[in-house]
């Protein structure tokens, strides 16, 4: 792929513009990377202390008792944000796989059958939660099945 990039004080605001006759693979990876808007999150430590996450910090989100709870790789968080708001902010690596839980696809450690046909994930962290039967087919699609 050919690349130009043109710099000029009139312009403001970055744009990128591909010119192309079709829309690839590679191209498709192009314009999820410059659409992809990862913001920091905002998550309380120990009640108290403000911490700042970047997306790829986290590894699973799940409600427990009511409060949104965020795993990380050692430490567990607390963000007053509801799952479907989180869902919308941390983008599509992201899968939700209960009513109740996220988690982080580049995290998956291992699958296990589990019964009646649900799966059970495991994170490399040491987090596993099972897939309900309502976000079953989505994920097998996910994994190619």
């Amino acid at each position: 792929m050919k690349v130009s990039i043109e710099l000029s004080p009139e312009y403001r605001i970055p744009y990128a513009v591909i010119y192309a006759d079709k829309i690839t693979d590679e191209i498709q990876k192009i314009m999820e990377s410059f659409s992809r808007q990862e913001t920091p999150i905002t998550v309380l430590q120990n009640e108290e202390n403000l911490v700042v996450l970047q997306p790829e910090e986290i590894y699973m989100v799940r409600v427990e008792a009511g409060d949104t709870i965020l795993f990380g790789k050692c430490s567990k968080y607390r963000s007053r944000k509801r799952l479907y708001e989180l869902e919308k902010q941390l983008g599509k690596q992201f899968m939700q796989i209960s009513k109740s839980t996220l988690v982080n696809l580049s995290y998956l450690d291992s699958i296990e059958a589990g019964f009646n046909g649900t799966l059970l994930l495991k994170l490399k962290n040491g987090c596993k939660d099972y897939v309900s039967r309502k976000y079953l087919p989505e994920f097998k699609k996910y994994l190619g099945l």
